[in-house]
């Protein structure tokens, strides 16, 4: 009966080993890239230790400790001088990380037992700032309102919005890579509330306030003014120059006609 209650209990220390390797938690990593980042073991490095760093889908190994050697991939050119680990607890630092470094980095440490670790990192690109000009290809609902476009330049994973104070009035959201966007508010060129443009993504944000609106919209008002009134002069200074050409013309066209007829060759004579 003891053998078979020793043999139960080790069959559940297998199966427990093994169950509890596959269900790790993987820890989430959010960094923007050109900064610099540690995966933390949480162990202290003895002296027979294998402490084991891998990467990506083909779990590539990337950094070793074994016996107090470290190792660490000198030929991976994605990671070429930018790792370093910590011979002490083995901890993984990234420096000036950069978006193809996003992935799935595995940690193996092997003591008197086995422990897995699992970080998902993802790399974000720098934020571009905002940009607010007027949009001169929509025309407004009345004289009295103008139209605004906020946009971004080659951005991806992001959100763009536009906000009436911290109330969100409109949004666009993009995961494409390198795609630029515009988003459109309509607004009284008196308008005194309080308005910006906000682009983020899951780790930082961008912002650009609308100081200038009364100055933006009351130019595309004179702009619209100034336009409706060159217009009719444009068209009747090209009738005038039109009709100045044609009576020009004419009167050739008569002294012409007076030089060529015969009542004229007979006056010579």
């Amino acid at each position: 009966m003891l053998t078979y209650m020793c043999c139960l209990l080790l069959l559940f220390i297998c199966v427990e080993g093994v169950y509890g390797a596959g269900t790790e938690e993987v820890k989430s990593v959010s960094v923007t890239e050109g900064d610099s980042v540690t995966l933390n073991t949480d162990v202290k490095v003895q002296k027979d230790d294998h402490i084991l760093w891998m990467f990506g889908p083909n779990d590539t190994r990337i950094a070793e400790i074994h016996r107090q050697n470290i190792y660490i991939d000198g030929t991976d050119m994605i990671f070429e001088k930018i790792l370093q680990i910590d011979n002490q607890t083995g901890s993984l630092a990234i420096r000036n990380i950069r978006t193809e470094h996003t992935g799935l980095y595995k940690l193996t440490v092997i003591s008197r037992g086995a422990s897995y670790k699992r970080f998902n990192v993802t790399v974000y690109a720098p934020l571009p700032g905002p940009v607010i000009t007027r949009d001169y290809s929509s025309s407004s609902s009345s004289e009295s309102r103008c139209s605004l476009l906020c946009s971004v330049l080659n951005v991806s994973d992001v959100t763009l919005s536009w906000y009436a104070g911290i109330s969100v009035l409109s949004s666009i959201s993009v995961s494409d890579l390198n795609i630029s966007l515009s988003l459109p508010l309509e607004v009284e060129y008196q308008d005194k509330n309080t308005y910006s443009c906000v682009i983020n993504n899951p780790i930082s944000n961008q912002t650009k306030h609308l100081d200038n609106i009364t100055q933006l919209c009351s130019e595309a008002v004179q702009s619209y003014v100034h336009s409706e009134s060159v217009i009719p002069s444009l068209m009747y200074a090209v009738l005038g120059m039109t009709a100045v050409a044609l009576l020009f013309f004419h009167v050739r066209s008569r002294q012409v006609d007076k030089r060529t007829s015969p009542l004229a060759h007979s006056e010579r004579k």
